[in-house]
């Protein structure tokens, strides 16, 4: 095999990052040791739905990559989320000041730095930071992410999910943990021993492992990320009034010691997005690029409900316009099928000085093309700034691998001043929203018959009004959608979870003949074939606790039908 000189490793580069349409500017590539200006690194807007990842070792640049591309992406009208860990991205806010070293540095790269500030909307979970406070109701989080939080296993995680059953049959809303807690208490009390036998697969003794791990929550003050006003995650999508894209810059420096938290709350973000957004098909820019830092602390001792649904997530939230940028250390920390779907590679320089260190390097190796790199020594060797690149082009095919000098970004690597995030989050819109928490009548209220206003008496001749605020068990729950809406719902549910065209049939309208029963009868009195069917595909990719609440029949199962892949559900999807 003849040995290619480095012009016609230059030219290899230049041909394969030549691209027609709008794109981020990664940088310069570097080859054979010299940097080339001439031979810039880029990244097809319209494939950045396609997912990615930034890796590297600790210290190596991902944090500074992700702010540059945050940057370009808000420029082209992209809105964009980060989850600032560390608290280093809130300086997006704040003009960067020029240098003599950075002028050096961005002529070599050929790049024309301006220092600029960006459109930047801070949130806090729960109020805690100086952010907008981004809560969640319990019913929305969902039984398999509460579940995460909570550290449950899968037995306990498939009865949580049938606690979550109950309070929907019974309109018990579960805004707060006080409301799960009243939930689970009801149930476990001599009061509530027929409902608790009547579920099925739900022990008294796991009903009460979850009930220790719910107060174990509160102590630790998790109760202050559950509540109202929930936060809306169009939110996420707005664009600044000069067309920029906003930066949705959400603080998490006080979660660092909580990091299955944060990493679950983020997920969430997600699922809720998921479930919101129409299908987009392929679009000429995202209408959100999310990047999730520190991604290993989503997989780590994560349950396989978990795992399935966050594959799920990724591989249809592309058609919806979304791309979900990974950051981590190595490949390693991202599950296989996770890895399999992130086509935008940007890796850092990583470190070999354990045996463990040297595997991992090995398994990064082999997941990039063939190049003209020998690519053990070049990320064992690149310096910070610089990265190994290669990413989807317009066509779907991959780019040369290309060892690149990244581009220097505009606004403060670092912190803004605290005086700015307030006065920022003090003039935001959003804080007339969320910024103060509401305790509406929800479960805890109903059971406890705390806040809820007395019945009065019957009219004369007329049954008793059920004062809605009170919680009787096995009360009727009244119809909220006909059986063609249920209908929709399971195909769309089915295709969604399981990744394929519905197995069942489209309704076609047909008039019924004289004594001719209808679709919904004969459904009704077969005994409810539908959800049946539909309890397979649902217990298999999310535990044997949802292929229960697929089984209940009647008007209550259109609304768990609307449960998403994580077991989440929104007042908005209601």
């Amino acid at each position: 095999m003849a040995i290619k000189s480095t012009a016609d490793k230059v030219a290899t580069i230049q041909k394969g990052y030549t691209l027609d349409g709008a794109t981020i500017e990664l940088g310069a590539a570097i080859v054979d040791g010299e940097l080339h200006k001439d031979a810039p690194v880029r990244l097809p807007l319209a494939m950045m739905n396609r997912h990615g990842l930034v890796a590297g070792a600790t210290g190596t640049g991902k944090t500074v990559t992700l702010h540059m591309m945050a940057e370009q992406l808000s420029t082209a009208g992209v809105p964009v989320f980060l989850a600032d860990i560390k608290g280093d991205l809130s300086g997006l806010a704040t003009a960067a000041t020029g240098s003599e070293k950075l002028k050096t540095r961005t002529d070599s790269i050929g790049q024309a730095w301006a220092g600029k500030t960006f459109p930047v909307e801070f949130l806090a979970l729960g109020g805690d930071g100086n952010g907008i406070p981004v809560r969640a109701t319990i019913t929305s989080f969902g039984p398999i992410l509460l579940s995460r939080i909570m550290e449950l296993n899968d037995t306990q995680e498939s009865s949580l999910q049938l606690v979550f059953h109950f309070a929907d049959k019974n309109n018990l809303e579960l805004i707060d943990l006080k409301d799960l807690r009243a939930v689970i208490q009801f149930l476990t009390s001599d009061e509530g021993k027929d409902e608790l036998a009547a579920l099925g697969g739900l022990s008294k003794a796991t009903a009460g492992v979850i009930l220790r791990e719910l107060v174990t929550l509160e102590a630790q003050g998790m109760e202050a990320f559950f509540g109202e006003p929930e936060f809306d995650t169009a939110e996420l999508l707005r664009t600044a009034p000069d067309g920029r894209g906003v930066i949705t810059c959400l603080e998490l420096p006080t979660l660092q010691t909580k990091p299955m938290v944060f990493s679950t709350f983020l997920m969430w973000l997600l699922a809720d997005l998921f479930e919101d957004l129409p299908e987009a098909g392929d679009l000429d820019k995202p209408k959100l690029v999310f990047f999730l830092d520190e991604a290993h602390l989503l997989f780590n001792d994560a349950s396989k409900a978990f795992l399935e649904a966050i594959t799920t997530t990724v591989r249809l939230i592309r058609s919806k316009g979304v791309g979900i940028f990974f950051v981590t250390q190595t490949p390693k920390d991202v599950p296989a099928d996770v890895l399999g779907q992130l086509a935008n590679r940007i890796q850092h320089a990583l470190r070999a000085f354990t045996p463990e260190d040297a595997k991992a390097l090995k398994a990064t190796v082999s997941t990039f093309p063939i190049s003209d790199y020998d690519l053990e020594e070049t990320l064992t060797s690149a310096g910070i700034g610089e990265a190994v690149i290669t990413v989807m082009n317009e066509k779907g095919a991959p780019t040369p691998v290309a060892l690149t000098r990244l581009r220097a970004p505009e606004s403060v690597m670092g912190p803004s001043t605290e005086d700015l995030v307030k006065s920022t989050v003090a003039g935001s819109a959003l804080l007339v929203k969320y910024g103060t928490a509401v305790d509406n009548v929800s479960a805890y209220e109903k059971i406890s018959g705390k806040g809820a206003a007395p019945t009065g008496a019957a009219a004369p001749g007329q049954p008793p009004t059920p004062n809605p605020d009170i919680f009787v068990p096995n009360s009727p729950v009244p119809e909220t959608m006909d059986q063609a809406s249920v209908d929709a719902d399971a195909r769309r549910i089915e295709e969604e979870i399981l990744g394929r065209p519905s197995s069942r049939p489209a309704p076609v309208p047909e008039r019924p003949r004289s004594g001719e029963r209808t679709a919904p009868q004969a459904r009704k009195e077969s005994g409810g074939s539908m959800a049946d069917d539909l309890a397979g595909a649902l217990g298999g990719a999310l535990g044997g606790g949802l292929k229960s609440m697929a089984r209940s029949l009647g008007t209550q199962l259109g609304r768990e039908l609307l449960r998403g892949v994580f077991g989440t559900s929104s007042r908005r999807r209601r």
